[in-house]
């Protein structure tokens, strides 16, 4: 089998295509994500704190002077990114236990035996010869 053959065996496979789906979806996921901590979650948070943007928070290890530039710890940047990861982390803990429950739900379903058939209506025959029984038991 050629390179390019068992390439496209491999690409084609439906685990594949699941996880590069997975990935697409993810991507847009962390820009949503990104954007909601970017510009709705942080904001009030740094007027609470104080008028401060996360963003720009940073140590200067060495000003900039002629012709090299400053040399800073960008920690600001880092918590922005910290603040985000936990969100998605949450949501995708969310997503994952709604999951669950929606398995373990069908699975409880699944394991429950089925309500007994209500019995057929004797047929008038049957309910003669029963009352025949009856009446016979009654006689002894």
């Amino acid at each position: 089998m050629s390179i390019l053959k068992e390439f496209r065996a491999f690409a084609l496979r439906g685990n594949v295509v699941d996880l590069a789906v997975g990935i697409i979806i993810g991507a847009a996921f962390g820009k949503i994500v990104s954007s909601l901590v970017d510009k709705v979650l942080m904001p009030p948070l740094g007027l609470l704190i104080g008028d401060l943007n996360f963003s720009q928070l940073a140590i200067t290890l060495r000003a900039a002077s002629e012709g090299k530039e400053a040399v800073v710890i960008g920690y600001g940047a880092f918590l922005q990114e910290t603040i985000s990861f936990i969100i998605v982390a949450w949501a995708c803990f969310l997503l994952v236990r709604g999951m669950n429950r929606l398995l373990e739900k069908a699975k409880k379903e699944e394991a429950k035996p089925a309500a007994p058939a209500a019995t057929p209506a004797p047929s008038p025959s049957e309910v003669l010869l029963t009352e025949i029984r009856d009446l016979l038991k009654a006689q002894q």
